[in-house]
């Protein structure tokens, strides 16, 4: 189904998203973090070989869904597990998104690859995602957030430079791996992202959703990127709740509410590191996984409510390392 956003230079995301870039370039040492210019674009290390952090997460994922959303961390409460947990509320939830933050854009050149997120996405036009938008960015500014272990090429950026159509030196690139602190915010991040996905994939009229409000527990730095793969994963298929605001018939929404959850996978229930061992890529794993823990529709034109899904601690202290020794019940 073709959604056609509309074009709004004043929610142009990859404007609105450069003063927070700007804020890390200024404060690269506050935010534990590098600069370097490649190819005449500047790129940022978020935790390659440097530490990144809390707050550099927080900016690395409100640069990713484009600064139309707020962003915080705080303590939830997941099924009894007590865990530091990132906060996403926007009221542009498909320009956040899925125009921004989906990390659509499977950039390789050579040796170098990498998931492409970011408001850049919407530049570039790379996906068939954009026609079924039918969103383009005008921006003479150009922002991707890449999750990779190594920072891009020359040749990597002159690509990207040139699939935008811009001069380099207005291209920003930010870059953290998956186990890092960053990368395990930014993903923890995308719980509303994964749920309005879901709602695409599911053939859902996406015009109906005015916002979207998630929470997800931020997953411990795993010892090695595929560990981080699970654990992220892991993060929101079983910790993340998701509230869309919407308007539409109480019908509709009643039989579509049970398919959005995880738990609507036949694969539900395994620890997606196991579920990756097993099928050998993301290619076999059943799609209707990639969905958050627990979904609740608002519907703004009856006033009802419509709940499904349910958080899993258990499978979450599993993924997470957590041993019963370290858990203190009150």
């Amino acid at each position: 189904m073709s959604l056609f956003l509309k074009t709004v230079p004043e929610l142009s995301p990859n404007q609105l998203a450069l003063p927070i870039v700007q804020d890390l370039l200024a404060r690269s040492e506050q935010f534990q973090v590098e600069v370097h210019l490649i190819g005449g674009a500047k790129v940022i290390d978020c935790g390659i070989a440097v530490p990144g952090g809390w707050e550099a997460g927080l900016s690395f994922a409100s640069i990713c869904l484009g600064g139309l959303a707020r962003v915080t961390m705080r303590w939830a409460d997941f099924g009894g597990l007590r865990w530091p947990a990132v906060e996403v509320v926007t009221d542009h939830p498909i320009l956040a998104c899925l125009a921004s933050q989906y990390a659509g854009w499977f950039i390789k050149k050579d040796k170098f690859s990498a998931m492409g997120s970011g408001p850049g996405r919407a530049v570039v036009q790379a996906e068939e995602l954009f026609a079924r938008l039918g969103y383009r960015d005008s921006s003479p500014v150009a922002i991707f957030c890449l999750e990779s272990r190594q920072l891009p090429t020359e040749d990597v950026v002159k690509m990207i430079v040139e699939k935008c159509n811009r001069e380099p030196s207005d291209i920003y690139i930010l870059v953290a791996p998956t186990a890092s602190s960053v990368g395990s915010l930014q993903i923890a991040a995308r719980a509303v992202e994964t749920g309005l996905h879901k709602l695409m994939e599911l053939g859902y009229d996406l015009g109906n959703v005015e916002s979207g409000w998630g929470i997800c527990p931020i997953p411990p730095v795993a010892a090695n990127d595929l560990s981080a793969l699970g654990r992220t994963n892991d993060a929101v298929l079983y910790g993340a709740s998701v509230q869309l605001q919407l308007s539409d018939d109480d019908e509709t929404l009643t039989s579509l509410v049970g398919k959005i959850p995880s738990l609507a996978s036949r694969d539900y229930g395994e620890l997606f590191e196991k579920l990756f061992q097993r099928y050998g890529n993301f290619y076999d794993i059943d799609p209707l996984i990639f969905s958050p823990a627990e979904v609740w529709l608002n519907n703004r034109r009856s006033g009802r409510s419509f709940h499904a899904g349910s958080l899993r601690s258990d499978l979450l202290r599993t993924s997470f390392g957590l041993s019963s020794d370290n858990i203190v019940f009150p």
